[in-house]
C-alpha cells in the first residue's frame, strides 16, 4: 500500500444547532470532537421560513426578530466555546427548509462529517426527524447526539 495523503478524520465538520437540549449536546460532540481531529468546526442554525409566510406582517417581524436574537445567542455561546476550547469554529446562520439548507451548506463547504441532536418530538419515531434525513441521504457521515 502507497503514501496516503491526508488524514485519518474529518477535516471539516459541521454541527447543527437550533437551541434545543440535544442540539447543544451535540454542538458540545462536536467541539471535542473537531479538537482531539484538529477539524475545523462549523456550527449552523438553521431559521425555518416557511413558517413565516402563513403570518400576519407583525407576527412574522416578531417572529424574524426571536429568530435573530436566538442565532445573534447561539453564535455567541461559539466563540466563547471556540476560545475556550482553542479550536477553529465557524457560525453560519441560514434560513429555509432545514435539510435542504444543510445538504446544499454541506456539499457547497466540502464538509466531511455532519453531527445533530437526536429529535425530541414523539411523532419523529415513527414519522422521521432531520437526522434521520440526512442519515437517508447517505452522503456524509452523520452522529445522531442523544
Amino acid at each position: 500500500m502507497g503514501f496516503e495523503l491526508g488524514t485519518d478524520g474529518p477535516t471539516r465538520i459541521l454541527v447543527c444547532v437550533d437551541g434545543s437540549e440535544t442540539s447543544l449536546r451535540a454542538g458540545a460532540y462536536a467541539a471535542g470532537l473537531a479538537r482531539r481531529q484538529g477539524s475545523a468546526l462549523v456550527v449552523a442554525y438553521v431559521a425555518s421560513s416557511s413558517a413565516l409566510l402563513a403570518m400576519s406582517p407583525d407576527v412574522a417581524a416578531a417572529v424574524s426578530s426571536t429568530v435573530a436574537e436566538m442565532a445573534a445567542e447561539i453564535e455567541a455561546g461559539v466563540r466563547q466555546g471556540a476560545a475556550w476550547l482553542g479550536i477553529e469554529a465557524k457560525f453560519v446562520a441560514l434560513r429555509g427548509d432545514p435539510f435542504e439548507e444543510i445538504c446544499r451548506f454541506a456539499e457547497q463547504h466540502r464538509v466531511d462529517a455532519i453531527v445533530v441532536g437526536a429529535s425530541a418530538r414523539a411523532g419523529h419515531r415513527f414519522v422521521g426527524s432531520f437526522a434521520v434525513r440526512l442519515v437517508k441521504a447517505g452522503r456524509w457521515p452523520v452522529t445522531v447526539v442523544p
